[in-house]
């Protein structure tokens, strides 16, 4: 008997995580971080209703927070197996897990410092950076293309998701008995087109399929549009000597915004620029880029082989220390500064937004999804006052919204990753997104594919 179980990202774009059983094997894809939602804490301390100690396998997709966020829980509660991922995914996911943890030491400290009287003093983190450590001590690295056995019955191999660097799909071959089963798990679906990466693979052939639904609902602006806004954007900040602020994620999405940039340059439709990307993370993320270029799309190759770097070029700066992001505040004429939240949540964006947000030459660019309740959120409103370190700000810089940056792939995009499925008409389940976006998905997959898909819950378990 095979079954496969949703525990995370069923009817939410958060927490993903699927176990597939058999009677000689348990392996584990994903273990994400829920996110956004109020009662994301405690959906966080939630573990899924298997023996974790009991797993024989995890296998990580890539390593944004909602896919490896969770990873060092499982080994709080006694696993001590192999967590299988691409190459690029581990050096990222020690990135990610380690600044994750730190991150929530600070929070619960800060807020213990703060305790009222009568208030229940902060839960103790998830975890904390020695046992994220632990995480990367248990992380085995295979290549794209690459087949390997990680349990009993079970092969593994992984296509490029064009996603984030490093990003995956998992064509999972289960074996129980005299029954051998196909399982494609998509991970997050990239852009075709998007830069550096390359275009995603759909793992053919399947059986049974996950397919994220993130934006199965809508498509995203195209991206030629999008580079035409930013750059008009960047002109007039030229032009009236005023500051660009991008709040901006410091996995992919910063990467893109400076290839962007540089293409600007060395199409000579900017001339000069100062541009300065001013997160330690997004910073030790393009160091990365830089180490693993087996990943480049074909432009990124062709400006390797003429002695130019994809993420580089005159007038850019990678900056980590406190000092020189502060020096930032003061600096005069017109720059772009790259700084991470990318919701606008804390971080070093925060301090920018503080100092020039109530300068009308200032000029901010949101260039990713921005949460309720956020303070990126009330920018794109139309908020006329914010509240930046418990002092009210006035907003009189120009907040341009640009919708054509996105890592996942649009509905168009997703329809076309599940194309090659169309005549096996494999079994298929719509994860990753929230209900709205999965049932416009899955009547589209069925009037242009005529393939027919289920949208499981949180904890639904099926017998494959």
């Amino acid at each position: 008997m095979i079954r496969l179980g949703f525990y995370g990202a069923a009817g939410e774009v958060t927490g993903s995580c699927y176990v597939v059983t058999t009677d000689r094997a348990r392996v584990m894809i994903d273990m994400g971080m829920h996110q956004g939602e109020r009662a994301a804490d405690e959906h966080n301390r939630r573990m899924p209703p298997v023996d974790v100690a009991a797993l024989d396998a995890v296998v990580l997709t890539h390593a944004h927070l909602d896919h490896c966020g969770r990873l060092p829980l499982l080994i709080k509660h006694g696993y001590r197996g192999r967590i299988h991922c691409t190459d690029a995914t581990a050096d990222v996911t020690g990135i990610i897990l380690r600044d994750s943890a730190a991150i929530q030491m600070e929070d619960c400290e800060r807020f213990n410092r703060r305790l009222r009287r009568g208030q229940e003093p902060c839960q103790e983190p998830l975890y904390d950076v020695a046992q994220a450590e632990r995480v990367l001590e248990q992380l085995a690295t295979m290549g794209y293309g690459q087949e390997k056995t990680i349990a009993e019955g079970v092969t593994i191999s992984f296509a490029d998701a064009g996603h984030i660097l490093g990003s995956a799909s998992v064509r999972m071959v289960v074996k129980d008995g005299a029954r051998t089963l196909t399982v494609a798990f998509s991970g997050d679906v990239g852009v075709s087109g998007s830069p550096i990466l390359r275009d995603p693979v759909t793992p053919v052939p399947a059986d049974v399929v996950l397919l994220e639904s993130t934006y199965g609902d809508k498509d995203h602006k195209p991206l030629g549009q999008t580079r035409e806004e930013l750059l008009a954007v960047l002109l007039d900040a030229q032009a009236t000597g005023g500051k660009v602020l991008v709040p901006a994620f410091a996995v992919g999405r910063t990467q893109d915004l400076v290839f962007h940039i540089g293409e600007f340059l060395r199409a000579g439709k900017l001339k000069s620029v100062r541009v300065f990307v001013d997160s330690p993370m997004a910073t030790s993320v393009s160091d990365l880029y830089a180490r693993h270029k087996e990943v480049y799309d074909e432009r990124a190759k062709q400006l390797l082989s003429q002695q130019m770097a994809p993420l580089n070029f005159p007038g850019l700066t990678y900056t980590r220390s406190v000092d020189e992001s502060k020096r930032l505040n003061d600096a005069k004429g017109s720059m772009v500064i790259i700084s991470a939240s990318g919701m606008c949540t804390g971080g070093r964006i925060l301090h920018h937004l503080y100092h020039d947000v109530s300068k009308p030459q200032t000029h901010v660019v949101i260039a990713g999804y921005q949460g309720q309740g956020t303070l990126g959120r009330r920018l794109v409103d139309g908020a006329r006052t914010v509240n930046i370190f418990r002092e009210e700000v006035p907003v009189r810089a120009k907040v341009h919204t640009l919708g054509g940056f996105s890592a996942h792939a649009g509905r168009s995009g997703l329809i076309a990753w599940a194309a090659p499925f169309r005549e096996s008409k494999p079994r298929l389940f719509l994860t990753h997104g929230e209900d709205g976006p999965r049932a416009a998905l899955r009547d589209q997959l069925a009037a242009r594919l005529g393939l027919q898909a289920a949208m499981p819950k949180y904890g639904d378990e099926v017998e494959l």
